[in-house]
């Protein structure tokens, strides 16, 4: 796997970066957010291992100008912020996974190889209509009767679990997974926030709700059906 390292910690960095090589990882190493950028955008990698806090550019902004130019690289940021709120605008601003320092090795090799038993881009979906709501995975855009719709990254995924499961409920549970991450509840409100602030977006100046609420078990989206 051919991965992008941006971490300023030089002892971290070179764990890291020699415990991957000897697994056989090609390992390019950065210590700064532009050049993680930079090389992000006119590089190819198959992951992006990138440290929240760094000089000039911290993480998370590095992040969000990557997805911003729909750079669909799989991103692991990694933290001394092990809060819930930390982990939630990690996530927020498009990473694929969070984890706290200090961490073992093991753990890192872990979360990358599930990382690459995702499908890749090509085998996914990438453009799907339900109703008259298009949402285009590639461009990062949605469409309402032709309308251009402005999401916010985590508005954008919720959409997209719930086209992909058209006329199928969606729980709670398995938003928090796909959409965040979680694989537990983090006792907050966080998706019913989203989810109302998206229901707001998607039926502004329509005259129906595009999202129904299932009492008692989730969430479905109205198909012409």
């Amino acid at each position: 796997m051919r991965i992008l390292l941006a971490e300023d910690d030089a002892e971290t960095a070179t764990y890291v970066q020699r415990g991957l090589s000897e697994l056989g990882h090609v390992v390019t190493r950065v210590e700064n957010g532009e050049d993680a950028l930079h090389l992000a955008v006119t590089e190819t990698f198959e992951a992006l291992i990138l440290d929240r806090m760094m000089p000039g550019m911290e993480g998370l902004d590095v992040l969000r100008r990557l997805r911003a130019a729909a750079v669909q690289v799989p991103v692991i940021v990694l933290t001394a912020k092990g809060g819930i709120s930390d982990r939630v605008s990690g996530l927020d601003a498009g990473a694929d996974d969070y984890l706290v320092k200090p961490f073992a090795l093991a753990e890192l090799v872990a979360r990358l190889n599930a990382l690459a038993r995702r499908p890749p881009i090509s085998e996914v979906v990438t453009r799907m209509e339900v109703g008259d709501i298009v949402l285009d995975v590639l461009r990062r855009s949605v469409t309402r009767a032709g309308r251009v719709l402005h999401l916010q990254p985590r508005e954008f995924s919720l959409l997209e679990v719930l086209m992909r499961n058209s006329g199928r409920v969606v729980t709670r549970t398995m938003f928090l997974e796909q959409v965040w991450g979680f694989h537990f509840d983090p006792q907050t409100n966080i998706v019913e926030s989203h989810l109302s602030r998206l229901r707001a977006k998607l039926r502004a100046n329509f005259p129906d709700d595009p999202i129904e609420t299932i009492r008692g078990a989730g969430y479905r989206m109205r198909t012409d059906d």
